[in-house]
């Protein structure tokens, strides 16, 4: 689990996040959703630590990340998965080098143990006979099963996904959902994943956190959104005339 208690974040005089409090709970994937320059990104590096807050606290368990000195959060930061925006995959690297990378970089396994991992982890996200491939020779989806293999390689407790399924067409995005809730249950880790694709939230929204001009404006799963009366959700995610008869439908 990871909690958030009154996190606040400026920039200069622009105040960017606004006392938010949240739990992100294990097993579960938990999706922060907003609009374009609502707070959502600066939020979710706030949580990994490529921002540091003004004030609040930040907890990995029962851990204060917030009070950590830079050697007990690289510790955490070994916890942690990422599986970034566009897959920010190594394009001089092979399949197998990019899976291997974090291995190399952090691990203390021998070299038949790395590779017993990598091609683990490769195996899990249903990508064989493609090893010695290099990104450019792969699909956009192979590639973003790529990279959540590498984000998984060193067995993280904690995974964060930034907008896992940009450039992704409708059918793919939806296999790398279920993928990225599949592996969120089989491991137990606590996933938060950073999205605005209306379709992941009805997919695999578990737990949703909807940020609104820096604030907390609602949480719920995806069956409560259909019964909100919140406006700004409703004006968000009901915008177009298809989720608008979703939702006539499910009330």
């Amino acid at each position: 689990m990871i909690t958030l208690k009154n996190v606040n974040k400026s920039f200069a005089s622009l105040k960017v996040l606004n006392d938010i409090s949240v739990n992100f709970e294990a097993g579960k994937t938990n999706l922060i959703i907003g609009q374009s320059g609502s707070g959502k990104t600066v939020l979710l590096k706030s949580i990994i630590g490529l921002h540091e807050i003004d004030s609040g606290k930040i907890f990995y368990s029962d851990r204060d990340f917030t009070a950590m000195n830079l050697k007990s959060r690289k510790n955490i930061r070994q916890e942690m998965g990422m599986v970034f925006q566009g897959g920010a995959l190594f394009d001089s690297m092979s399949v197998e080098e990019n899976v291997l990378f974090p291995l190399d970089m952090f691990s203390k396994m021998s070299d038949t143990e790395k590779m017993d991992r990598v091609n683990f982890c490769l195996n899990r996200v249903n990508i064989k006979n493609s090893n010695h491939l290099y990104p450019t020779e792969i699909s956009g989806g192979m590639q973003k099963r790529v990279a959540i293999a590498r984000a998984i390689a060193l067995n993280p407790k904690y995974l964060f996904c930034d907008e896992p399924n940009s450039g992704l067409d409708p059918v793919t995005a939806i296999v790398i959902d279920n993928l990225i809730q599949e592996i969120t249950k089989e491991f137990n880790m606590t996933t938060i994943i950073n999205t605005h694709d209306m379709n992941s939230v009805m997919e695999i929204g578990e737990k949703i956190l909807f940020i609104s001009k820096g604030f907390k404006a609602w949480e719920g799963t995806k069956e409560e959104i259909f019964d909100t009366d919140n406006q700004a959700l409703n004006d968000f995610v009901f915008a177009s005339d298809l989720y608008q008869k979703i939702k006539k439908v499910n009330r």
